[in-house]
């Protein structure tokens, strides 16, 4: 071995360590190196795409805060798969312990990388443009230009030219160094900072808004209180003094449908539910269209469905209504038919439930049973099942208005009972069995479906968004550039001035920005604008 040869040598006999000595992590260099990995702009990319990915079962399925009824039939429809899915809190995607653990880091993410970029670049913006290099030659778009003045001159020149084009100047002997384009990282702190409003407004100020459905029919008001609707979901930090205080009459519905020339299907083609809405005293009419919803105060109101609720009448057997109003039938067909439930808990002498169809044009099959050829109330037809007993409404436990358990009830009409079930056109009247009554089908009023919604996030979410998309352009589109002008040599003819740039990042521009300032400099002395040496 050559005595001057390392011992660490790569051919040398007894062969280096290849092992990086380290110094072991405590806790807090633990924590410290946790702290920069989830604070870097690769861990918010990536946390970002994750939420994104989060988002899709929200979309997939439907979602306890905005369909409990579609939550429902997912689950009397897929039993199995619904509890699979519930317990992985699927139906509850935005507010679940995995969703809300992404958002959180996201958040921290973003805070921990746009809060030092920030310091840095308020820094940098205070601070002096750097000095100008030795060998200006080895920078892009590096021209020399001849002009006839002195050095102080050509410098006070050079530094109104470059102050002119935006930049800002600093003088260090006989040379100029100039830099702009701080806008480009000041856009992309206001896009990072539009990323964590849309974050926070969500977060936080979501959890004071609400939705509620309710079912109105034809000259019936709904007042926008808690107790007025069918289903309600309030955000975590709802309160009920908060609600806007309005009401909305449903003074008539209107549908428009074309058929369907090879199938015979009827289409909708436009749904328009007149209101009256009675706000601080005012009262005004307005329309509710399935993309044209209503705006009350601070909330929206859009038409979600639609159906008809004919007007039953139960008459006990000395003719007196025991019962009189109309009853909402939930459309189960393009044609309407639809499924209602009558519930008479008073009046008779027994408990009355009754579980009916509804047809709104009404014709028989070959089998004879009924069915709708059409949604409009053309031929109206109302079919009962009547059934007896304790309707367990007397109980104190909540039941479903839209269902009728019959498992400890009586039939009296259809079914295995032996009688017919009821068969009501409209304005006539049937007796019921054992002389109990008899039902009427007074009326045919119709009903919409609407959904109250307040988001106060929306104003929040659209400011970020607005700050966002300019901080993205102004990111994109203004380059960062640093000029320099310098003094070579200065004679009787005058001196010779050197120009170069250099950008932050690719910038095809660059050489004509260096180009145009130098034109621009020698038009100020008076001088040729073609270049002396390059």
């Amino acid at each position: 071995m050559e005595p001057l040869r390392p011992s660490d040598h790569y051919d040398s006999e007894t062969p280096a360590s290849t092992g990086i000595a380290q110094p072991k992590l405590d806790a807090v260099g633990w924590l410290r190196f946790a702290w920069r990995q989830l604070t870097s702009m690769r861990t918010a990319l990536v946390l970002l795409l994750l939420l994104s990915v989060a988002a899709i079962p929200g979309s997939l399925v439907p979602q306890r805060s905005a369909d409990p009824n579609g939550v429902v039939q997912f689950r009397d429809n897929n039993p199995d798969l619904f509890a699979v899915l519930d317990t992985l809190q699927v139906f509850d995607t935005y507010t679940s312990v995995w969703f809300s653990s992404i958002y959180l880091l996201l958040f921290v993410s973003l805070i921990g990388c746009v809060i030092p970029r920030t310091r840095h670049h308020w820094r940098a913006l205070r601070a002096a443009p750097p000095a100008t290099p030795a060998r200006l030659n080895r920078l892009v778009g590096h021209t020399e230009r001849q002009v006839p003045v002195d050095a102080v001159a050509a410098l006070d020149a050079g530094e109104r030219v470059l102050r002119r084009a935006g930049f800002r100047v600093a003088r260090y002997g006989n040379s100029l160094s100039a830099e702009r384009g701080y806008l480009r990282e000041t856009g992309n702190l206001v896009f990072h900072f539009a990323l964590v409003g849309v974050l926070l407004t969500v977060g936080l100020a979501g959890g004071f808004g609400y939705n509620g459905q309710r079912v109105i029919v034809q000259g019936q008001s709904f007042t926008n209180q808690l107790t007025s609707f069918d289903s309600f979901s309030p955000g975590r930090f709802f309160d009920e003094t908060r609600l806007d205080p309005f009401s909305i009459r449903l003074d008539d519905f209107e549908a428009v449908y074309d058929i369907n020339t090879e199938t015979g299907v009827p289409i909708p083609l436009d749904y328009t539910a007149s209101v009256t809405v009675v706000e601080n005293g005012v009262e005004r009419a307005e329309q509710i269209k399935v993309n044209e919803p209503l705006s009350i105060g601070g909330t929206t109101s859009y038409l979600l469905g639609n159906g008809f609720a004919p007007w039953i009448t139960v008459y006990n057997p000395e003719g007196t209504a025991v019962f009189s109003q109309p009853v909402p039938f939930l459309p189960q067909t393009a044609t309407l038919t639809s499924l209602g439930v009558v519930k008479v808990p008073d009046g008779l002498d027994e408990q009355l439930g009754m579980i009916g169809f509804f047809y709104p044009t009404a014709a028989t099959l070959e089998s004879g049973a009924l069915t709708s050829i059409f949604p409009e109330p053309d031929l109206p037809v109302v079919t009962l099942n009547a059934f007896t007993g304790d309707l367990g409404v007397n109980e104190g436990v909540p039941r479903n208005v839209y269902s009728l358990n019959t498992d400890d009830l009586t039939q009296i009409t259809g079914g295995e009972s032996g009688v017919e079930s009821l068969v009501l056109p409209l304005g006539e009247k049937a007796e019921l069995p054992n002389g109990l009554g008899s039902v009427e089908f007074t009326s045919l009023p119709r009903f919409v479906s609407i959904d109250v919604h307040h988001d106060p996030t929306q104003e929040g979410v659209f400011i970020s968004s607005v700050l966002a998309l300019l901080g993205l352009l102004i990111s994109l589109f203004v380059p960062r550039r640093r000029v320099w002008i310098s003094v070579v040599r200065s004679d009787d003819d005058g001196v010779t001035l050197e120009y170069a740039g250099l950008a932050r990042g690719d910038d095809p521009g660059l050489e004509r920005a260096v180009t145009d300032v130098a034109d621009a400099h020698a038009a100020a002395l008076g001088a040729p604008t073609a270049p002396a040496r390059v």
